[in-house]
């Protein structure tokens, strides 16, 4: 996922029209013909997507009877291309779905439930979390081809010259460290973000969340939240701390800074492996460290769980729906995901498909070591959107323009919009 990051896409708009997709496409096929399906990626038309075209091929070079039709979609247009299009019966036979997408559209009717099909005939090799990731009100929407969570990422090289062996396990402790690196080395030590998907560990480490699902209660504004942001908002001020930048232009100065040694350590995720790579600091992979966010005062630590199923239109008839099925059974097998892994520097989401060629690349070996920590979503189709409003009111705290218990109370009103049910 790129949680609030718009995803390189340097392909022209789709145009609906122009897209053969499930509902359109299922009467042009000629019974004694091969059954053309439309597939709509939303990975990085530049980065990522040739390596899922050359397994489009492989598929159908494997499968006489099957045609791929591969668009590629803006991840940032994606979701309400998807909507639009299934609305109308016309969407395309197999989405790459952001996670929380997935209960979203499952919740529409728009996905197929999958438990018990060909796609998830190797259910037992995906990691649990995952597969209860992509599952709504008992079924089975999608079989998770790629995943990914947030770390810890640090320079090693500037760690060792501050005299810090390791990293730190809790957010005092990365206090302490910055200010120790600071002094050492007169680089900064830490660099926050201002994204609320960024401060979602800081809620983990105090047992808590932006609301309680099961219990249908919005805490966003509880007590333990507001512990949570203020741990936050204290590691934007102090010695070795980067101020917080509120600009549109954040993400990509603390990425800048971090890959070219001008800051020590951020948190971030593997989505920005080859990018590490690219920066002066990171030319020997190996002084690239990865370790799981600091823990909070409960000593828990936790980030996280984003990436991508692959889900059936429920719309496609059965011939369509039978090739999709094949379709993602292979796509997300664990020669395929190890293949993508290895070209686009990926995490895999079931164990078999970390070869030792695929763990070669530090960044996916470190990676993997964090997955533990991450946090699945819960089943809850709004869930993503709750970020929005704290997107809205975590710079402002950030920046000085409003107090804490004024932006979390902001945000509590605008979620209860979101979740008219939910009790504050």
């Amino acid at each position: 996922m790129r949680r609030g990051i718009a995803a390189t896409a340097l392909v022209a708009s789709l145009a609906l029209a122009a897209t053969a997709c499930g509902g359109d496409d299922s009467g042009s096929d000629n019974s004694s013909g091969p059954v053309t399906i439309t597939w709509w990626d939303t990975s990085n038309a530049t980065n990522e997507a040739p390596t899922y075209q050359a397994l489009v091929k492989q598929f159908e070079a494997a499968n006489k009877g099957i045609k791929v039709k591969y668009v590629n979609v803006p991840f940032d247009q994606a979701q309400n291309k998807f909507d639009t299009a299934a609305g109308a019966s016309g969407a395309p036979d197999v989405l790459r779905s952001e996670v929380g997408w997935t209960p979203a559209f499952a919740k529409k009717g728009y996905f197929l439930p999958l438990d018990g099909t060909e796609a998830l005939k190797d259910q037992a090799a995906f990691k649990p979390n995952l597969i209860e990731q992509a599952k709504y009100e008992g079924k089975t929407y999608g079989v998770p081809i790629v995943t990914d969570t947030l770390a810890l990422v640090y320079n090693k090289a500037l760690f060792a010259k501050a005299g810090i062996t390791e990293a730190p396990k809790s957010w005092d402790d990365l206090k302490t460290a910055a200010a120790t690196i600071k002094a050492k080395t007169g680089v900064d030590g830490y660099w926050g973000s201002t994204q609320a998907y960024y401060a979602q560990s800081f809620l983990y480490g105090e047992g808590t969340d932006t609301v309680d699902a099961d219990a249908k209660k919005i805490t966003v504004n509880s007590a333990a939240a507001k512990k949570a942001y203020g741990t936050w908002l204290g590691l934007f001020d102090g010695k070795g701390l980067h101020k917080a930048d509120t600009t549109a232009d954040a993400y990509a100065h603390i990425q800048d800074a971090f890959v070219n040694g001008k800051v020590a350590a951020i948190v971030q995720g593997p989505w920005e492996i080859t990018n590490f790579y690219k920066g002066s600091a990171f030319a020997d992979k190996a002084n690239l460290g990865i370790a799981t966010v600091p823990a909070g005062s409960t000593g828990k630590a936790g980030a996280p769980t984003g990436g991508h199923n692959l889900s059936v239109y429920a719309g496609s008839d059965k011939a369509h729906q039978a090739a999709s099925l094949k379709f993602l059974n292979f796509m997300t097998s664990a020669s395929s995901q190890a293949a993508v892994a290895q070209k686009n520097s990926t995490l895999p989401t079931r164990d078999d498909a970390y070869t030792a060629a695929v763990k070669a690349d530090p960044g996916i070996a470190g990676y993997q070591t964090v997955l533990s920590a991450a946090q699945p979503r819960p089943a809850l189709p709004e869930y993503s959107s709750l970020w929005g409003p704290l997107d809205t009111e975590l710079p402002k705290i950030a920046g000085g323009k409003e107090s804490l218990d004024k932006g979390l109370s902001n945000a509590e009103l605008a979620i209860a919009k979101l979740v008219p049910d939910f009790s504050k």
